[in-house]
């Protein structure tokens, strides 16, 4: 798990938005916040406020540590908690004279848990359910990357033939260059549609996260049976009523099911979302329009990259094309917030991955409303030298906001900001950074950038006019932010 450490008060709430994100996507972390003397807590106190009452409903877990002696059990509990299925964060309170108090002590031992393994006869009727299927899909999620599951899922849909679709957050469990790949669902209404989900008869839900999107939007006459592998037990609700759940190590049930299937390979249908998203992402790379448009962009960046690098997402319209048309082959090299989606994401996501991974390029992309959430972080990656490329979308507003309230509205209201000059900025801090004047500068100065070994800005002037829905075949009903 991670670590955060806020001190009382306002430095408190700073990280609410930070441990929120960590709760809805599913990331272990342990936030640890300063607090008022125990004996001030029961009256006005200067900066106490209840941190227990507000970080309670955005973690697993909390508690005050009221006396030295319990440390050892509580910082134990708030690791167990956090990584445990489903991983997220949980929460410690330091009262400031509980800390100043002496403790001779000894952390306590780590336990790995047993994870839980399905029945042979639970096996055996998912087996059985997907050798009867006319039209089976798979619906990946982000559990089945926390379980490193991409090489035994890849064998499965290779063993039974069966088409897979992902998640935003699931993006590369299996090669998007690979004929089961059927594309990223979430955008649009229509994808699932176009995916091949309107006649399926059988979803199988491996690792899949109703925190993403509603089963709603693929199961909308709650028809369809449902085989659920995850590594807990599938959340109720009436358009996800599975008919077997297999919990356990997601890798470990995939290959005990390819085994138990005797499924003929079938030829799988083909996927109109993949054929129009990835035949627009082909289409752009010659294209000279600018400001630029962003397929261009993408390509540029899928270009630049190896196979393992990484790119990360923040949140805006920008997360909207990346998840849709950016390809990914590994699991892990396109890192989107969907859960909690929160602005402001990709920069230090970008150090932290640069850190993790320095021998991989690490781009981050953002919009210029969500970097200027938090700018402040050139400062963390010039003073920690990791050398991630942040790329700014720009054009000055709130580009997903403008986009559905001209879709519901005809027009947008209160979205609309001014910018620094980010190069400016950026040389602010000590770091090289550039602005495209042609579509043509882009990939040039991104060579560039990614040859450095400090961080370094690109600006990118964006035109959103082409809409992301990409054509009217994808339809216009949203259901990602």
């Amino acid at each position: 798990a991670g670590v955060c450490l806020g001190t009382l008060g306002p430095g408190a709430t700073n990280l609410v938005t930070a441990v929120a994100d960590a709760f809805l996507d599913r990331v272990p972390l342990v936030a640890l916040t300063g607090q008022s003397d125990i004996e001030r807590m029961h009256k006005e106190s200067h900066q106490y406020i209840d941190l227990i009452g507000i970080l309670r409903p955005i973690v697993k877990w909390n508690a005050r540590v009221s006396s030295p002696e319990i440390v050892p059990e509580v910082v134990r509990k708030a690791f167990a908690v956090a990584e445990s299925e489903k991983p997220g964060a949980t929460h410690l309170e330091l009262p400031e004279d509980v800390m100043a108090r002496p403790l001779d002590a000894s952390p306590l031992p780590r336990h790995a848990p047993v994870q839980p393994e399905p029945g042979s006869k639970e096996l055996q009727r998912a087996a059985d359910l997907i050798d009867a299927a006319a039209n089976p899909m798979v619906l990946a999620g982000n559990g089945a990357i926390r379980g490193h599951a991409s090489r035994a899922l890849r064998a499965f849909v290779h063993n039974t033939g069966i088409p897979v679709a992902e998640s935003f957050m699931a993006k590369g469990l299996i090669d998007d260059d690979d004929p089961k790949a059927v594309g990223t669902v979430g955008l649009q209404a229509r994808d699932y549609e176009m995916a091949g989900f309107d006649d399926a008869d059988l979803v199988i839900a491996v690792g899949y996260d109703l925190v993403e999107h509603s089963p709603k939007h693929w199961n909308p006459r709650r028809d369809k049976q449902i085989v659920v592998i995850d590594s807990v037990a599938a959340e109720v609700d009436q358009y996800f009523i599975p008919n077997v759940e297999l919990i356990g190590d997601i890798a470990h049930v995939l290959a005990r099911l390819a085994a138990a299937c005797t499924r003929n390979q079938t030829t799988a249908a083909t996927s109109r979302l993949h054929e129009v998203v990835m035949g627009a992402l082909r289409d752009a790379r010659d294209d000279d329009h600018f400001p630029l448009r962003p397929p261009r962009v993408l390509w540029d960046i899928r270009a630049a990259l190896g196979r393992r690098d990484i790119l990360v997402s923040d949140v805006g319209l920008h997360k909207l094309w990346i998840g849709r048309m950016f390809p990914a082959h590994e699991p892990g090299t396109v890192l989107i917030a969907n859960g909690l989606a929160g602005m402001g994401f990709a920069l230090p996501t970008a150090i932290g991955a640069k850190l993790v991974h320095p021998d991989r390029k690490v781009i981050a992309v953002s919009g210029d409303g969500g970097f200027l959430m938090n700018a402040q972080e050139l400062e963390t990656a010039a003073r920690l030298r990791t050398p991630v490329v942040n790329v700014i979308w720009e054009n000055g507003q709130f580009g997903s906001i403008v986009w559905k309230q001209d879709k519901k509205f005809g027009r947008h209201f209160g979205v609309d900001f001014g910018n620094p000059d980010f190069v400016k900025l950026a040389e602010a801090f000590g770091l090289p950074a550039w602005r495209c004047s042609s579509a043509d500068d882009f990939p040039r100065l991104l060579g560039e950038a990614l040859a450095k070994d400090v961080p370094s800005l690109i600006v990118v002037p964006i035109d959103y006019s082409i809409d992301v829905a990409i054509s009217e075949e994808l339809g216009a009903e949203t259901v990602a932010t």
